[in-house]
């Protein structure tokens, strides 16, 4: 049975390198991305942290809903819409902060509020081989 998805649980895009012996469980969630098992966003934060790994966190809250009576399905959803709306396909992870079922108008829905999270060897968020390719094409086209 499924994990019930809750605030701190973070999922990882599937192919996401991480640091070896770093431990860390996971299962299929939604489409291209695993449901984190075995560690809180703090918990994998330390962990990636002591590897010499860095797990940036990104300002700015995404949030999405989605309309159904089963919770679960419902769920779902709502995260695969918060995962569509990051503003940069560039990140490989997303921490839950929020999940609230509710009703409106007897229509029962659920909400999720997530920050984007982004796991990778080097301490700076745009790697320099990243960077050189950056500033060879501005050369190029100067």
């Amino acid at each position: 049975m499924a994990q019930e998805i809750g605030i701190g649980m973070v999922l990882i895009k599937e192919g996401t390198p991480l640091p070896q012996g770093s431990g860390v469980e996971s299962e299929p969630y939604v489409k291209g991305w695993r449901l984190v098992k075995n560690f809180t966003s703090s918990e994998l934060d330390r962990k990636l942290c002591d590897s010499g790994w860095t797990f940036f966190f990104m300002a700015g809250e995404v949030n999405a809903m989605a309309f159904g009576s089963n919770v679960e399905k419902t769920t779902r959803r709502a995260v695969a819409r918060v995962i569509a709306s990051m503003k940069s396909g560039g990140f490989n992870g997303l921490e839950i902060s929020g999940v609230k079922a509710k009703s409106f108008l007897g229509l029962p829905y659920v909400a999720v509020v997530g920050h984007a999270r982004h796991i990778q060897e080097s301490m700076y968020l745009f790697q320099t081989k990243n960077v050189l390719e950056w500033v060879q094409g501005k050369s190029v086209a100067a």
